[in-house]
């Protein structure tokens, strides 16, 4: 989908107990009944595409090929946090996919497992209309943060930071939350005045969230 080079596929499937160690029972099914095959496609590193990073060493493709179309988000978590390099997911089912990248960090005292920060993660869309590319250049924390600014819908300035990116995003997020609570809160007002005050309230934040 990424149109690579050869140098990076590494084209190996991953067996669905392979993450059992991180895992419930009640996931292990989830593995089971959800998920028809799992591959690591690719590998972006200094030795397959001779770009290097800082922050990022290497960036993994994982393709998830579902047995229904479903949201495996708890399930990519499990992954990503077995793993300390980012991963790129490919979620398909049928002609169809979606995207999920996370920003994470070692965790404290388990040198085993990752913490997640934030998760960027597409609509689904058609598979030959893939609209997010692989920018292979300048170095591999450009990639890894002009994909999440893809996946974020905002646009990527050479000051481009992820944490302001990801604290941009959470706002937007509590935003959106309580945009919609206070629909909910308006719909079921009987009380003139308080309707009048509930919905300048919705303006004001209307009002932030286009600014943002």
């Amino acid at each position: 989908m990424f149109q690579l080079p050869q140098t990076t596929i590494v084209n190996k499937v991953i067996p669905k107990n392979a993450f059992d160690n991180y895992t419930s029972s009640k996931q292990k099914r989830m593995f089971i009944d959800k998920v028809a095959k799992i591959k690591w496609e690719n590998k972006l590193s200094a030795t397959t595409i001779n770009l290097e990073g800082i922050e990022v060493e290497e960036i993994q493709i994982f393709s998830i090929c579902l047995k229904e179309k479903d949201q495996i988000a708890d399930l990519i978590q499990i992954i990503d946090r077995s793993i300390p390099y980012p991963i790129i997911f490919l979620v398909t089912h049928g002609e169809e996919a979606m995207i999920s990248l996370a920003k994470k960090h070692p965790h404290p005292t388990n040198e085993n497992t990752a913490v997640i920060d934030w998760t960027f993660t597409s609509a689904w869309f058609d598979k030959a209309e893939n609209p997010y590319q692989l920018n292979l250049r300048q170095s591999l924390d450009f990639i890894f943060n002009d994909l999440c600014f893809q996946l974020s819908g905002k646009t990527q300035s050479d000051s481009s930071d992820i944490s302001a990116l990801i604290e941009n995003v959470q706002q937007i997020k509590q935003l959106q939350q309580k945009i919609t609570k206070l629909e909910q809160e308006i719909k079921r007002c009987k009380q003139f005045n308080r309707k009048v005050e509930l919905n300048l309230e919705l303006q004001e934040y209307r009002s932030i969230l286009i600014s943002l």
